[in-house]
């Protein structure tokens, strides 16, 4: 269902559209949870803490398909709300063939270059071969996981939040079930978590590409659309690339930071990888805002309505502040049963760790669920040097705290790292909004 977010009350429209965005976006998240989930439950501590520590790798590749993702998502609303329908259809096959290109390099330097990178990150030896294992199956499904992402942007490109919704829901839950089947039925241990996703993605992969091509074929065309474009790779490309680095930045920031936690041993590692699933999964939640604002703000710069984006923007603020408030109270007053809820032992000093970490960060979500909004205007208009700003001064300022902090109040310093970062970030955030740099996507 093709929707133009042009038309219409700018909060009603930001809302029907956001809802279904941000379910199908905490639903890919339980791709991750899930994997977690059964390997602390059914396999123990050491598991949780392997799949934990190659996951943070994993977002390496997360960061280069979420900045196809956006760049083409960007352009293609642009395109959508300037009703150019030819040069839109150009732009997803463009993509398509691109990003094949790209992930087929990501999968050879990611074989390659495993064994380095769990030595990068310090990955104890108790849980080195499980991480690696976990690494190299996860590795092996990219194309999956590249067209899956790059198709939910066009979805979202074309005003669709609810068919990627339907689709990650299904998936989502088979991954559930099938994580479950290989490790408590067939015994797979760590290899069953992973090959479950492989599986799992898959079928989403294909069947999201099969629905992509349907529906752009339908948009009215006079002419017949070339199949690849240099200067609309080159547009794409301008926005794909910042999102990649500061996706990409976060990544090795966050790298950085498990190799930290990896020093303090295996039990502060499971206690991470159980807090930080529950805290992406709400940071993602805030992520869909974003998203949804950044498609909303690509359609009416595109249709040339400066108002509308205005109001949308002031009614996005409202819901990202009660989202963050709604995880707040949710993980705060949960806390103990959701983060054992990934640990086999609940005696172990692990429950406690990451309880201590969801008591430091959770009560300032507001803050990054307010960045992350304002972030997606900045995208949306093209503005990705300010955008980039905000990003890289949180991580390096998150980064560099988590460093200092650590040496003497050890994994709490870690914690308390998060936080100081949002704050500044967000500032600067609210700061380019308010100069109005986002309206220079209208000349």
């Amino acid at each position: 269902m093709v929707k133009d977010l042009t038309r219409g009350n700018p909060r009603t429209e930001l809302i029907k559209f956001s809802l279904p965005l941000l379910g199908s976006i905490l639903f890919q998240q339980l791709y991750n949870i899930a994997d977690s989930l059964v390997a602390g439950k059914f396999i123990g501590d050491e598991a949780l803490a392997a799949v934990g520590n190659a996951y943070e790798i994993t977002l390496v590749y997360l960061a280069f398909a979420f900045g196809c993702n956006i760049g083409c998502s960007v352009i293609l609303a642009q395109m959508f709300g300037a009703k150019q329908f030819r040069d839109l259809k150009t732009a997803v096959s463009t993509t398509y063939l691109a990003s094949g290109a790209l992930c087929a390099l990501l999968m050879l330097l990611g074989f390659t270059l495993s064994p380095n990178l769990m030595q990068l990150i310090r990955t104890p030896a108790d849980i080195l071969e499980d991480s690696q294992l976990y690494l190299n199956i996860y590795t092996g499904g990219l194309f999956f996981l590249f067209y899956y992402n790059i198709s939910t942007g066009i979805f979202s490109a074309l005003g669709d939040s609810r068919t990627p919704f339907v689709f990650l829901v299904a998936s989502s839950l088979t991954n559930i079930a099938m994580d479950i089947w290989f490790v408590a039925g067939l015994h797979m241990g760590v290899a069953g978590v992973a090959w479950a996703t492989f599986l799992c993605q898959g079928v989403s992969c294909v069947l999201a590409v099969i629905t992509v091509l349907r529906r752009i074929r339908q948009l009215p065309c006079e002419e017949k659309p070339a199949l690849f474009s240099g200067p609309i790779l080159l547009r794409i490309t301008r926005i794909a690339i910042p999102s990649t680095l500061q996706q990409s930045f976060v990544s090795v920031g966050n790298i950085f930071i498990q190799g930290m936690v990896n020093s303090f041993g295996t039990t502060v590692i499971a206690a991470y990888s159980a807090a930080i699933k529950l805290n992406n999964f709400a940071i993602t939640g805030f992520s869909a805002l974003g998203t949804a604002m950044s498609n909303f703000t690509a359609q009416n710069i595109g249709a040339g309505k400066l108002d509308r984006i205005r109001q949308g923007t002031k009614s996005g603020i409202g819901i990202s502040i009660l989202t963050g408030l709604a995880f707040t109270a949710l993980f705060i007053l949960l806390r103990r049963p959701l983060v054992g809820l990934f640990l086999k032992d609940h005696t172990t000093g692990a429950l406690e760790t990451g309880m201590l970490f969801i008591l430091i960060v959770t009560p300032f979500y507001i803050v990054p669920a307010v960045k992350i909004l304002l972030d997606g205007v900045l995208r949306g208009a093209g503005a990705m040097g300010y955008f980039m700003t905000t990003t890289f001064t949180d991580l390096i300022l998150r980064v560099g705290l988590a460093f200092l902090l650590s040496r003497s109040l050890e994994s709490t310093g870690i914690w308390l790292a998060w936080p100081l970062g949002w704050i500044t970030g967000t500032c600067l955030s609210i700061l380019f909004y308010c100069k109005g740099v986002w309206k220079r996507g209208m000349t």
